[in-house]
């Protein structure tokens, strides 16, 4: 007897719909699945013919053919299993109405014991078999909370073997899970810009970046606030919407990153070590999963000690840093997730720190701080659209019992600018000043004559590229914006071009 249903595979955060067929026929016993599948999937048969042992069922002494239709896809993960062991019974005749096995896509890992696990992933493949025509779900019950965030669908939630079955046969009264109050995972407790004292340069630069999602470079000695003012850059930040929360919850769901099964709201903030190889930061692997750069999207990727990283490491951000994405290769296929994060950075000005610095002498020879900076490519620093100098507080400051601007404070400027920017591009498809290319520069970005003398004579004395030009009318787009002007004056343009000035100080 030959049994179907429908289920899910991912291959990046793209679903591809899957039909597991089930075949019992005369010959000798045995099980084998045919289609592509993966290591773990062809494990499965173990999982599934225990399981269904242990669920009270008979496994039939019969040849067992499971193909994963199309053939020709590779097919990976665990949430075939339980699939594969409702088209099993369902051959075997212990589901009486198989023919509502068509409405419904199933995802499930189940255990030898009949239970169903929590998945990887399930997320992603909800919103995809939805864009299909599927409305009906079966998922294991860990992952209840982030299915049902979808609407429009119904989602019946499981944790046994046995009560599918009973379900499928009308024994079993189940309605689909009714998420009363979407779940958000708890903020953790945000540090406030108001624990900063003096810098207020560097936090004007910060606010301009949060403001248009610029990346930013902060160049000066230790202990100067680099870390600390990056730490608390999400703070600024705007909260994320339900729709960017769902694309953030996606990338967590398919790394395995979402245990408890609650949508993420909270801007990542990522920090990883100098020492990270190139796959963990841009992403990759014999699986292709992502890397730091996509689980910081629509937040924050903080790399600390930049001349520290592997100069290939860095190269390979680029790309990635123009276009809002990460293309994976394989053999088997391209993998593609979303990157669309603000990059923050910090360095030191030479190798011991200090140059620059007028309270420390400097030990570096000339030779060693070109050699120390230069670690950083010309291409990758044209990236960095704003690059400011964060010199040493001044006792004065941190003695000053003042109260420090809020993030709150900054904040509610952030979101003005960034509501400005939302409107004004609603027609374009693009959401912050960073986005801005070609013939949208052109459009948005119009100087009046004062402003454009002084962006020609800054262009050949600091010698910017195209990009680098470009980055300067997109900061002055941002700055004009955080005091609500709709013209781009010269006051503009002169405070961006400070900060393009270690372009010319460093190259």
């Amino acid at each position: 007897m030959l049994s179907k249903v429908k289920s899910c595979v991912l291959h990046g955060l793209e679903g591809n719909i899957v039909e597991v067929e089930v075949d019992l026929s005369r010959g000798l016993p045995g099980f084998i699945v045919v289609g592509l599948p993966d290591i773990s999937i062809r494990e499965s048969k173990e999982r599934v013919r225990t399981a269904i042992s242990n669920s009270g069922y008979d496994f039939p002494i019969k040849k067992v053919t499971v193909n994963l239709s199309p053939a020709n896809l590779r097919k990976e993960g665990s949430q075939l299993d339980l699939p594969i062991a409702i088209a099993l019974l369902a051959a075997m005749g212990e589901i009486k109405k198989a023919e509502n096995l068509n409405e419904i896509c199933i995802l499930g890992e189940i255990s030898l014991d009949g239970g169903i696990n929590r998945i990887d992933g399930a997320l992603p493949m909800i919103i995809a078999m939805k864009q299909l025509g599927y409305k009906k779900f079966i998922v294991p019950s860990s992952n209840k909370d982030e299915c049902s965030a979808i609407k429009d669908v119904y989602v019946y939630e499981f944790n046994e073997l046995r009560q599918v079955v009973e379900w499928f046969n009308g024994d079993l009264n189940k309605k689909p899970y009714l998420n009363e109050k979407i779940v958000f995972n708890q903020e953790k407790t945000v540090l406030d810009f108001s624990d900063v004292k003096g810098q207020k340069q560097v936090k004007r630069a910060a606010e301009i970046a949060a403001a248009g999602a610029h990346n930013m470079l902060m160049i000066g000695p230790p202990g100067s606030g680099k870390s600390m003012i990056a730490q608390r850059f999400p703070s600024i930040l705007p909260s994320l919407s339900f729709e960017e929360a769902l694309e953030v919850t996606k990338i967590h769901s398919v790394a395995g990153l979402l245990k408890n099964g609650c949508l993420i709201r909270s801007r990542q903030f990522r920090a990883p070590h100098h020492t990270i190889s190139k796959t963990a930061l841009v992403g990759g692997g014999i699986k292709p999963m992502p890397g730091e750069v996509s689980l910081a999207h629509l937040g924050v990727l903080f790399l600390d000690e930049l001349p520290e990283f592997n100069r290939a490491t860095l190269e390979a951000l680029r790309q990635p840093l123009e276009d809002g994405v990460v293309t994976i290769s394989r053999v088997q296929g391209s993998y593609t997730y979303p990157c669309s994060e603000i990059m923050l950075a910090a360095a030191n000005p030479c190798k011991c720190g200090y140059y620059g610095d007028p309270r420390h002498e400097c030990t570096c020879t000339s030779a060693e701080i070109d050699r120390y900076i230069n670690k950083l490519s010309g291409p990758f620093l044209d990236r960095m659209d704003i690059q400011v100098d964060v010199s040493c507080v001044n006792i004065s400051d941190l003695q000053n019992h003042a109260k420090e601007e809020s993030s709150s404070e900054i904040r509610s400027r952030v979101e003005a600018a960034r509501n400005i920017q939302r409107e004004r591009y609603k027609e374009d498809g693009i959401y912050s000043n960073s986005e801005l290319q070609g013939k949208n520069i052109e459009k948005y970005c119009v100087l009046d004559n004062n402003a454009k003398k002084m962006l020609e004579m800054a262009f050949e004395r600091m010698k910017l590229s195209a990009r680098g030009y470009n980055n300067i009318l997109k900061i002055s787009r941002t700055i004009a914006d955080l005091e609500r002007s709709k013209e781009i004056n010269e006051t503009h343009i002169a405070e961006a071009l400070q900060y393009r000035q270690l372009d010319r100080k460093y190259h």
